[in-house]
Order: C-alpha cells, then sequence, then structure tokens
C-alpha cells in the first residue's frame, strides 16, 4: 500500500544521457550521488567506501583525481565498482583524459577552467572514444575571472552564464552528453540559478547546494533548497554535500525524494515524536527498526505511532502499522486492518519478520 501524493510532480522535460549503466533526464528514475573521501590512489579502500554507497542506495559515486596516481587507479576501481564512476577533475586536462582513458563513466569538469580550446578539444575527443559522459560543474566559489569582475559577487545571473558559456564549449566541439550544475553553498542563490537556468537549457541538471555543512545543518539546507526545486520539478540527479560519512548523504538524499514520492526504494518510516502517550518506548523502536531493516530495498510503508490518537489513521495508509494500545500491549495492523494485539516486547522481532516477509512475497511477483 503506498501513500496517494496530494500532488503528483510534473517533472521538466531533459535531454536524456548516459553514466555508465545509469540513464540521467527525460523520465528516468532520479538518481542520488555522493564522492568518497579517500585517498583514490588507495583502491582498496575507495572500493570498500563505494560499496558501502552502494549499498545504502548510492546510484553514481564521484572520486577526486588530483594526481596522475589517481587517474591510474581508476582501472581498478572501475573494474570493481557496481556503480558508476565519475572522476573529479580540476584544472589539468591531462588527468581528465587518463580519467577517461582509464574506465571512469564521467568527467566531472568545468571546460572553462581547462585552458586552450585545444586542451579542451583533446579531453572531449577522450570522452568520446571511451563513451564518457561529462558533467559542467559551475560552482559560486571559482567562477571565471571575467564573469566574477562583471557582477562583482557570486549571484545567479553570474552561475547562468558561466553555465551557458560552457555549454557552448561542449556543443561547438558536437559534444551533448553532459549534465549541468550551478552549485553554491547559498540556498537563495542555487534556487534561483537553477531555476533561471532550467528555463534556458533542456540538459539534465544535477542539484546539489555545496559546502552545506554538518550532518544536521547540512541536511537542513539541502533538503530546503533541493525540495524547493524538486517539488517544481526541475532536477535529475541530486547530491547532498556533508562534513560527514558519504553514505549519509545518501540516506538523505534518498529520504528527501522519498518524501516527495520520487523515489520508493526501502522501508518507508512514518513514525510519532512520542509523548507521555505512548505505550512503548517510540524513539528506540524506530532507531532499531532503521538499522534492522537498513537491508531492505523493496518499498514498503511502515508506521509506528506510540497511541491511538494518531495510530489507526496511519495504520490505514500504510502496509505494516503498531499502534501503541496500553502500557504491556499494542495492535498490529496490516494493509489498514486490524488483526492481533502484540506484547510491546515482541514489537521489533514482529515487524522486522512481517517487513522481510512481505518484502520477499513483492520481489516473488515480480518475477
Amino acid at each position: 500500500m503506498s501513500i496517494r501524493p496530494f500532488r503528483d510532480i510534473k517533472r521538466r522535460v531533459t535531454r536524456v544521457i548516459q553514466v555508465g549503466k545509469v540513464k540521467i533526464g527525460g523520465d528516468n528514475p532520479i538518481s542520488v550521488q555522493s564522492m568518497t573521501n579517500t585517498l583514490t590512489k588507495n583502491a582498496k579502500d575507495t572500493l570498500k567506501q563505494i560499496n558501502s554507497i552502494s549499498e545504502v542506495g548510492g546510484d553514481i559515486v564521484r572520486v577526486s583525481c588530483p594526481d596522475e596516481e589517481s587517474t591510474f587507479a581508476l582501472k581498478e576501481i572501475t573494474k570493481h565498482s557496481a556503480i558508476p564512476i565519475v572522476a573529479d577533475i580540476h584544472f589539468h586536462y591531462k588527468r581528465a583524459i587518463e580519467a577517461a582513458e582509464n574506465g571512469a563513466d564521467c568527467l566531472r569538469i568545468n571546460p572553462g577552467n581547462i585552458g586552450e580550446k585545444e586542451k579542451i578539444a583533446e579531453v572531449i575527443s577522450a570522452a568520446k572514444n571511451n563513451n564518457c559522459s561529462i558533467r559542467i560543474g559551475v560552482n559560486s566559489g571559482s567562477l571565471e575571472k571575467d564573469i566574477l569582475e562583471k557582477y562583482k559577487e557570486p549571484c545567479p545571473e553570474a552561475l547562468v552564464e558561466s553555465a551557458i558559456r560552457n555549454i557552448k564549449i561542449l556543443e561547438d566541439l558536437n559534444f551533448f552528453n553532459f549534465k549541468i550544475s550551478v552549485k553554491s553553498s547559498d540556498v537563495f542563490l542555487s534556487v534561483k540559478a537553477y531555476k533561471e537556468l532550467s528555463k534556458v537549457t533542456d540538459y539534465p541538471l544535477h542539484l546539489g547546494i555545496t559546502e552545506a555543512g554538518s550532518f544536521i545543518p547540512g541536511s537542513i539546507k539541502s533538503s530546503i533548497g533541493l525540495g524547493n526545486l524538486l517539488m517544481e520539478g526541475i532536477g535529475d540527479t541530486i547530491r547532498i554535500s556533508l562534513s560527514d560519512d558519504p553514505v549519509e548523504e545518501i540516506k538523505v538524499g534518498n529520504e528527501i525524494l522519498k518524501s516527495l514520492n520520487l523515489r520508493n526504494r526501502g522501508v518507508k518510516i512514518i513514525s510519532c515524536p512520542s509523548c507521555a502517550r505512548q505505550g512503548f518506548q517510540v524513539i528506540d523502536t524506530v532507531k532499531i527498526l532503521e538499522e534492522k531493516l537498513s537491508h531492505i530495498k523493496t518499498p514498503i510503508t511502515l508506521s509506528i505511532i506510540g497511541c491511538v490518537v494518531n495510530g489507526p489513521g496511519e495504520a490505514a495508509q500504510t502496509d505494516i502499522g503498531i499502534t501503541g494500545g496500553g502500557k504491556d500491549s499494542s495492535m498490529l495492523y496490516l494493509k489498514g486492518i486490524q488483526t492481533e494485539k502484540l506484547d510491546n516486547q515482541d514489537i521489533i522481532s514482529k515487524v522486522v519478520n512481517l517487513v522481510e516477509k512481505k518484502a520477499s512475497e513483492i520481489e516473488k511477483q515480480k518475477k
């Protein structure tokens, strides 16, 4: 049972590009990305982190390539990665060429910062020859000197002008397999820039609030900024930039998409904040269930409500529901129907078993 959205989001129509096995744009699912913070030249550690990112629902991962050792490590990394690899390149065009030749599925570059047209042409040639897409990464912290002088400070107009300039560079080289981002650490600046850019181009957009901060403030800033854009149908792929474990970026990104009914992956838990009426410890129960159900990828809705005030109503909207019914017992609901009374000590084991069983049944029906 899925919750019917109050309003369906009509996504902006964009071109479709390919990042490895993942299609971006059009009516394809919005992908969630992160970036490793290991030394890329240490392929073993980088792959370990990539696997962790993939396991929690990451679709694409970016790795920094500041030197030759890093770009050559891509040969090993891309061979064993379960998800497409984006090579993060700044300034040095040879690193971009090496990354493309060593298996990168996408290059994150700002063509205007690569150098002369001849160097840019060599990078594009390498991308074409190796079936490698590109992300034009415009950032308020690294705008071209003349654009910054023109506008005096980073602003939406400056970001959009830089993006359009870089788009033309690639189009003039007959290259169209790219997406674009216009990131800033300022929510208002980012939102305005993306909205203005969406009016003048149909290339897919990669959303992000760059350098958003630590877990709580960064998650809030990203949710406000990206949520604003996604609700307007803008955005084809997202990254939550946190000063935290990259795995947390994926979790937050997936939750943003799930909250807007733009993605259905894993267990969607609806839970109350708890109060004196709760019949069991809601907060502790939810934390344990989140951990024990993190391996479930099948879309399932679960409500955990501490008392009967909202419990039965929420249970009517979810696949499985628990409502606190008293000091020692709670009520179990399946598809909105009350089925049995549970001892509160059995809630976690019962819910885990039911979710795993339902996920198995759903997956069998798909085959």
